[in-house]
């Protein structure tokens, strides 16, 4: 075998390699000392064999060796690293509230409550107490449920989409549904009724034209293969001027009359008329139940405030096939959902001050002169930390709900517009760089040449002032 020859610059780097630390001696300092008590063994060794490892590759690229100190700083910022949270609290300042790559709703103090004791300690989940035996995880919110409704009966899943899929596979499959032509929505995630119903198991029987459906067209459409009629809230877009759709009360009539179920999702499905609080109306499912709907679909983590959740009401005997599929076990909530989303339904069925316990509520109906306020608040600060190259002014702008609610509707607010100095020698990508890489990242929006924060979520004045002058 003929011998390895050493590598071009191997001889000269190969001493200069040996004065790199080895791990034990770095872990000996004080502060990895400190790191192990806290962290673990394990962990902290990790980190400091990264940081040589780094060290070794930069010096064999020609860098100057790292010294002891040097590593272990850079060991420590790769363990903080690893240790840092990957879900951070941010500032949302996009001008969607309920905004889904934010985490959608926040939850009440009640809620939050709630799930901290659901976790700290056992609970009745499953199990009945008068009885003294195996109960029904939904029944820790069918009543309330049933109480806030009118309907006979309610199920959990974990999302909107989980109650859709099941729904129609338990009661469906192999079947046709019939479902307007303008109701085939795309949502977010590319989640298109289409695609649900086919992975469900349904045939789709599209009814009338995207801009206009009649009674007759679902008359006509029902066949002996058909298994249920479904009416989809065009949530998250709006069909206008040469329209027609069929009322829920009309729907069920027909559905009622081939002896099939009518079945409504509402997508995000208000409890409350929102329009006592200047809001636009949204939808309610108690409204779907008195217009005859069997069973109706909604979220619990849009307007009504709540946790990640689809929620089904409507008929009992439909409710129970769905609880029996096989597919509610995979869909179920645990029981940090089920206490949130309990809380939550509590404070709405009271009717007392829910702006004031609904954080998202409080959101939504916050007055403009209060986000004015805000927004006036930080002003000065965000000026200083954004430079002389750019002006920050105030501007009115318009928020929207968000999540798929009232997609032409907005609501008045007030923004810090930030825009560049010199005009077309842009810059703004860069600074909303630095405000994502913020201690607490602040999200805003870029939009006609200039960085939009609105302050209609900006509630926290003092803490966002702190964040800008904090050190990175």
């Amino acid at each position: 075998m003929e011998p390895t020859l050493p590598r071009v610059g191997e001889p000269r780097i190969a001493p200069a390699l040996a004065r790199l630390p080895s791990v034990d001696r770095l872990l000996l300092r004080p502060e990895w000392q400190a790191a192990i008590a806290t962290h673990g063994h394990a962990l902290a060794k990790q980190a400091v064999q990264a940081a040589i490892a780094a060290a070794r590759l930069a010096a064999k690229a020609g860098a100057a060796i790292a010294n002891d100190d040097a590593i272990a700083a850079a060991a420590t910022t790769r363990l903080d690293a690893w240790l840092a949270p990957r879900l951070k609290t941010v500032f949302n300042l996009s001008g969607t509230v309920i905004h889904t790559n934010l985490g959608r709703a926040l939850l009440a103090e009640e809620a939050i409550a709630a799930v901290a004791t659901a976790m700290r300690a056992p609970v009745a989940l499953e199990f009945d107490l008068d009885g003294g035996r195996r109960g029904d995880r939904d029944e820790v919110v069918a009543e309330l449920l049933r109480g806030l409704t009118g309907a006979p009966a309610a199920t959990v899943v974990n999302n909107g989409a989980a109650a859709v899929l099941l729904t129609l596979t338990a009661l469906a499959a192999r079947k046709e549904v019939l479902i307007s032509r303008g109701e085939l929505i795309e949502i977010g995630g590319a989640f298109r009724i289409p695609d649900i119903m086919k992975t469900a198991g349904c045939k789709l029987v599209e009814v009338g034209t995207t801009n206009r459906t009649h009674a007759a067209d679902f008359e006509s459409a029902i066949g002996p293969r058909s298994g249920l009629v479904m009416k989809v809230h065009a949530s998250n877009y709006a069909i206008t001027g040469f329209t027609a759709a069929v009322a829920e009360t009309e729907l069920a009539r027909i559905a009622h009359e081939n002896q099939l179920p009518l079945v409504v999702d509402l997508g995000a499905g208000a409890l409350v008329d929102l329009s006592q609080w200047g809001l636009p109306r949204e939808p309610l499912p108690q409204d779907s139940i008195a217009a005859g709907a069997d069973l109706v679909i909604f979220s619990g983590d849009k307007l009504l405030g709540g946790p990640q959740a689809g929620i089904i009401v409507g008929r009992a005997d439909l409710i129970e096939r769905i609880k029996r599929h096989p597919l509610k076990r995979a869909l179920r909530v645990s029981k940090l959902t089920l206490a949130a989303l309990e809380a939550t339904l509590r404070i709405v069925a009271s009717a007392h001050r829910l702006p004031e316990r609904l954080p998202t509520l409080a959101l939504l109906s916050r007055p403009p002169a209060a986000i004015r306020a805000s927004a006036e608040g930080v002003w000065p600060a965000l000026a200083a930390f954004v430079g002389p190259r750019f002006t920050v002014s105030l501007a009115d702008c318009a928020s929207q709900i968000g999540s798929g609610a009232q997609p032409v509707e907005r609501l008045a607010s007030v923004a810090l517009r930030i825009a560049p100095v010199a005009p077309g020698r842009g810059g703004l990508p860069a600074l909303e760089t630095r405000l994502r890489r913020r201690p607490v990242p602040v999200i805003g929006r870029i939009h006609d040449g200039a960085l939009w924060l609105d302050a209609r979520c900006l509630t926290d004045e003092a803490g966002f002032i702190a964040n800008l002058a904090a050190p990175c």
